[in-house]
């Protein structure tokens, strides 16, 4: 699965929440670019943003002078980070959650940016879907659970845990495809294996 590092733009443009939104969008139009990252004052502060699109409804639309109006009006701070070991489709995820189009890349200092325009050109979201890495991943993880139960017994704690990863894996792979499956791999297992049910069920799993 590819990480936000593997797609983000190191090149990243910045400026002072005390300057003018005129430079700002200087530097956009400058830079071809749609989003600034507000500087922090010190390495305690947190960063911040301003789009074209804040600066189209706050001072466009208002009819305010560019000149007269500091980054600090109108940016949004704190602004939505990604980490860059995030996965891209977490990362489209938090998009589509909070209705933004990019946000900076940060662990401990500004590393980078990443925008739906990243997503779409550097993912690999074309040639390898997300549905069909999760499917590779859950068969892979119930291939191992069936191998070390009947290695360890159904009584195993080697054995729960292994069912357990296939179990997490599945709903992780159902909130991100929105498919629920209507049979969970483990169900079809205890199926073939009734005898495992009173110790490979999620209850007994929680109550130790």
């Amino acid at each position: 699965m590819m990480k936000v590092a593997d797609i983000m733009t190191t090149d990243v443009i910045t400026i002072r929440s005390s300057a003018t939104v005129s430079i700002a969008v200087k530097l956009m139009r400058e830079k071809t670019i749609h989003t600034l990252i507000v500087e922090r004052r010190h390495p305690q502060d947190a960063y911040g943003m301003i789009t074209d699109s804040d600066i189209i409804n706050e001072v466009v639309a208002s009819g305010k002078n560019p000149k007269h109006v500091r980054v600090y009006e109108i940016m949004t701070k704190p602004c939505l980070v990604l980490n860059p070991d995030l996965g891209v489709e977490y990362a489209a995820k938090l998009f589509k959650n909070s209705g933004i189009r990019c946000a900076p890349v940060i662990k401990g200092e500004l590393l980078g940016i990443v925008s739906i325009f990243d997503i779409l050109n550097k993912s690999e979201f074309l040639n390898n879907p997300i549905d069909e890495q999760f499917q590779k991943q859950i068969e892979d993880k119930i291939n191992e659970a069936r191998k070390i139960c009947q290695t360890f017994s159904h009584e195993s704690q080697a054995c729960k845990e292994a069912w357990l990863l296939v179990e997490e894996l599945e709903a992780e792979a159902s909130f991100y495809t929105n498919k629920k499956p209507k049979k969970t791999a483990l169900e079809t297992y205890l199926e073939e294996y009734p005898e495992a049910t009173e110790t490979l069920t999620l209850d007994n799993w929680c109550s130790g």
